[in-house]
């Protein structure tokens, strides 16, 4: 081939990774625009190396993704913002092709809100080898070379990371869709209607309840009582505050979201807010409300691209 023709045939070999390559990245950041950031960096890097010398793209191209990420997360600006008590993931609509492969358990709940959040308590390197092992099948030999560490190293790595996500982790196994929508709509329903206690009925006993208060607080704001979760989800549906905020009120869609149902505000074509439940045992346990604007840019596109659900409540 001449050389026209090598480097298309090398971006087309690029092209073919990156939707993996930044489901990675996505895992690893929890933001779609770092992880947009990292997989175009990993194109440059790919279009300066000396490709002939490369055997397995593959293997070079996760490489150096998750290298640059550690780098992210490794960064001054990253530890100021992820300490500071203000981060979420960016919520993403199932079918997004960065949410990446979900074809077993361990996949799907690695890229759910309620895991990468979590995730902010293990180290860099814990991270890149669980998310490697778990959501991507790696070897421990694969992800030595990777990290540049032992075997033995990532060994422990995996371990720890796992007994950290696991203790803090209500797992519910996979829900039938259906009976989470269902939950999930009884919750809404319970929540603007002002039923306090039926509200408190559908939430396990240890429910938890975590918001980034609209990026307006700085802070995150966390519930963890029935009555404290409740109240506030009632507190969410006051038609004068939400007015004020937004300028009118959004309607609630029911839609999946990382995997998880999810209840969608929308005023016209954007999406306001997010609110995102973990079901365990037949009830809610967890819940996460994002309705801070820089975290609901793709969703806000992908929402305007496909048919949106039936409409939950237009008016309360």
């Amino acid at each position: 081939m001449d050389g026209t023709a090598t480097d298309r045939f090398d971006a087309d070999r690029f092209e073919a990774s990156r939707n993996r390559l930044a489901s990675l990245a996505y895992r690893m950041l929890g933001t779609a625009a770092d992880a947009e950031d990292v997989v175009q960096d990993a194109f440059l890097h790919w279009q300066g190396a000396d490709r002939r010398r490369i055997d397995v793209p593959e293997a070079w191209l996760t490489k150096v993704v998750t290298n640059l990420c550690l780098d992210r997360l490794r960064s001054a600006r990253a530890r100021r913002e992820r300490t500071a008590g203000a981060w979420l993931p960016e919520p993403l609509l199932d079918g997004d092709p960065m949410l990446g492969p979900a074809d077993t358990f361990e996949q799907r709940e690695s890229v759910s809100l309620a895991v990468l959040t979590l995730m902010e308590r293990l180290s860099p390197p814990e991270r890149a080898v669980y998310l490697l092992r778990e959501a991507f099948s790696y070897s421990h030999a694969e992800i030595a070379g990777i990290l540049g560490m032992t075997e033995s190293t990532s060994q422990q790595h995996l371990h720890r990371a796992r007994r950290r996500i696991t203790a803090a982790r209500r797992r519910g196994g996979d829900v039938d869709p259906v009976s989470a929508r269902r939950i999930v709509e009884e919750f809404l329903a319970a929540a603007s209607s002002g039923r306090t206690e039926r509200l408190m009925t559908l939430l396990t006993d240890d429910a938890t309840a975590i918001s980034d208060g609209a990026g307006l607080t700085g802070k995150l704001l966390r519930y963890d009582t029935p009555q404290g979760i409740a109240a506030i989800a009632q507190a969410g549906f006051r038609p004068a505050l939400a007015k004020r905020r937004l300028g009118g009120t959004p309607a609630v869609h029911f839609a999946p979201v990382n995997g998880s149902p999810a209840l969608l505000f929308a005023l016209g074509d954007q999406v306001v807010g997010v609110v995102a439940f973990d079901i365990a045992g037949g009830k809610v346990a967890t819940v996460h409300g994002i309705a801070a604007r820089a975290r609901l840019a793709r969703i806000t596109d992908a929402w305007r691209q496909h048919g949106h659900d039936t409409t939950l409540i237009t008016r309360w």
